[in-house]
């Protein structure tokens, strides 16, 4: 019901044959640039603030540019960013260029191609920020073109580095000082190989021969070691090399395909599935902790850099941020709506003729159905119990089988949203007010105040659109009670690798948690949190961190904690009552077992990064600092 940003997406293809190939076979020079469209469009959901295209030629002749880039702001990014490029493209093929001309020459028309869709995490938002970064020299193999998904928890760690190098960064934020390093890793490459070959080898000679044996590897493990946080990192350089690092944890999804004509990565498998027609068996999850590299020569390799450590892999990437469409997503989602089942019909007494059951948004759709077959199971049970008690009691006929079997779940659309109404244009109370009527309901389903109305969610994080709008639109249907359903656990801690969760005070699971704190007469625990927040700040051993403000939630029972955020989240003016049903973080990983990391939902973060910035978000909470972190 409330927008989550996403993650950021990204695409990467290197094309294994000269660009005549794909003309001759596919009829358009253009083949790559077209996939990285449709990668890109695919992925569309993973990125609304901007978008970014690179794209390297390894044949362009000197004084002709080689590494183009083209960005843009906004919901429509991409189709901005390609209306640019198309009529480049098209004007030079206009022209009826040789495949020489082509390589050489055709603006956009390369062998290496980089998408990227973004989010803002860290707040900052602007053309600036927006990916691909450009790092240039007159050296082709000293040319970084980077973008990525991730987000870094020890930037000033970075940055501080960075500058003791002798580096002076233009911007402070985690993109800049990520392409420093990565830039000062890459001359340091260029410079031992330089070094090895100067008194054996003349230009132009020498500077050929270091392009041909830059070692991608070596360079990113110069640059990785230090990074704390969650990413999968692309980048290429002007002289042809191309990687993708992904984070030792496996917290930012990537997968690649790859054969004898393209490599192609992206950060979501049905996206290639879709767009190269391939199978799933053929498309591979990128190992945590390792690198895709090809070289200038177009060698491939999977390359660890890192090692893999344990496996914390994003658990709302299968909740909520990927696309649907994945096999495995498709039914873990549908397992996560029917593991609420049993605590749902203990909450509903195993009442059923008198319940509706719907879903809001419709990211929750899958969870719903799922939920959906795991009642109908339950409601096959009770059939076969009456069946059984009826036989029993020798009153097995004709007329009572009926009535058994004419027992069926009210599933309904209660909620359409009317796409065309916009509250931008009120604020305070008329943006509320106009809120509330963003949805559609359908009249006439519910029996009035004898009804209950089940509708599940996706995620419940802040409220704000529960109470603002959806708890009164559901009660304009006048049921006896409501009960909302979160397919995900109660959102507790910031996400400090990439998904744009607010601050502790924006949660509504820990508003509720204070507000427990304070009624049962416990307020010294704020501060004793407090206190221990801050002696944290003082340890430099990552064994000895801790996540203090786990303590705010461990008097209460989810239970408890979910009782209260009904009663904060519903309006004074509510005829019905209201209850929330979360999943449990044990139904969440029986449900994904694959993606175990749950930090947002347990406080258990997977590096000493993620502890530090937690324990600095309860620091400004309780002093009332405003500061996102």
């Amino acid at each position: 019901m409330e927008q989550l940003k996403h993650e950021c997406g990204v695409a990467m293809i290197r094309l294994l044959k000269p660009l005549e190939y794909y003309k001759e076979k596919y009829g358009t020079y253009a083949y790559a640039l077209n996939k990285l469209y449709l990668l890109m469009e695919k992925q569309h959901n993973r990125g609304q603030e901007g978008a970014g295209v690179g794209v390297v030629k390894l044949h362009a002749l000197p004084g002709h540019e080689y590494v183009f880039r083209e960005r843009a702001l906004g919901t429509g990014a991409i189709q901005d960013i390609f209306s640019v490029i198309r009529p480049q493209v098209d004007a030079a093929l206009c022209a009826d260029p040789t495949s020489r001309e082509v390589e050489e020459e055709v603006p956009f028309l390369g062998e290496i191609y980089m998408g990227h869709l973004r989010y803002s995490t860290t707040g900052k938002k602007g053309i600036t920020y927006v990916h691909p970064f450009l790092r240039r020299n007159n050296w082709r193999s000293r040319n970084l073109l980077m973008c990525g998904n991730f987000n870094m928890t020890n930037v000033e760690d970075m940055f501080n580095s960075v500058v003791q190098k002798g580096q002076h960064p233009r911007i402070y934020s985690d993109t800049i000082v990520l392409l420093e390093q990565l830039g000062y890793a890459l001359d340091h490459e260029h410079s031992r190989i330089y070094r090895q070959l100067r008194d054996t080898l003349d230009e132009p000679r020498l500077t050929m021969e270091i392009e041909d044996r830059i070692d991608v590897a070596r360079m990113l493990k110069g640059a990785a070691g230090s990074w704390d946080g969650g990413f999968v990192m692309c980048g290429a350089t002007g002289s042809g090399d191309m990687f993708a690092l992904r984070d030792s944890h496996g917290i930012r999804p990537a997968y690649y395909y790859h054969d004898d004509e393209i490599v192609v990565l992206a950060s979501e498998r049905p996206v290639i599935q879709t767009v190269l027609n391939v199978r799933k068996s053929q498309i591979e999850e990128l190992t945590p902790g390792s690198a895709l590299i090809v070289t200038k020569r177009g060698e491939f390799k999977i390359v660890d850099i890192l090692s893999e450590d344990t496996n914390q892999r994003c658990s709302f990437e299968r909740i909520y941020f990927s696309r649907g469409s994945d096999a495995d997503i498709y039914q873990e989602r549908k397992a996560l709506g029917r593991n609420l089942v049993p605590r749902l019909m203990e909450m509903l007494h195993d009442e059923l003729d008198h319940t509706v059951f719907s879903f809001i948004p419709n990211t929750a759709e899958v969870a719903f159905r799922g939920m959906i077959d795991g009642l109908e199971a339950e409601l096959d049970r009770l059939k076969t119990d009456s069946i059984l008690q009826a036989a029993a009691d020798g009153d097995l006929s004709r007329e009572n089988l009926e009535n058994i079997m004419a027992h069926k779940l009210r599933v309904e659309k209660v909620a359409i949203k009317d796409i065309k109404l916009r509250t931008f244009i009120a604020e305070g109370e008329s943006r509320n007010e106009l809120a509330a009527h963003v949805y559609d309901v359908t009249y006439g389903l519910i029996d009035n105040h004898r009804d209950t109305l089940v509708v599940i969610d996706d995620s419940i994080v802040r409220g704000t659109t529960l109470r603002q709008s959806i708890i009164s639109m559901l009660d304009r249907l006048a049921p006896r009670r409501i009960i909302v359903v979160s397919s995900s656990p109660q959102v507790r801690y910031p996400d400090y690798y990439g998904i744009d969760m607010s601050r502790l005070s924006e949660f509504i699971a820990f508003r509720a948690a204070v507000e427990l704190i304070k009624e049962t007469g416990r307020d010294a625990l704020l501060r004793e949190v407090y206190e221990r927040c801050l002696r944290q700040e003082h340890i430099t051993d990552p064994a000895k961190l801790e996540n203090c403000v786990k303590a705010i939630y461990e008097p209460f029972t989810d239970e408890q904690i979910s009782a209260k955020i009904a009663a904060m989240l519903t309006p004074p003016s509510t005829g019905a009552k209201v209850d929330i049903l979360y999943q449990s973080i044990e139904g969440l990983h029986k449900a994904v077992p694959t993606s175990p990391g749950d930090w947002y939902f347990s406080g258990d973060y997977p590096t000493p990064g993620g502890i530090r910035l937690v324990n600095k978000a309860y620091i400004n909470y309780f002093e009332g600092n405003p500061t996102r972190r």
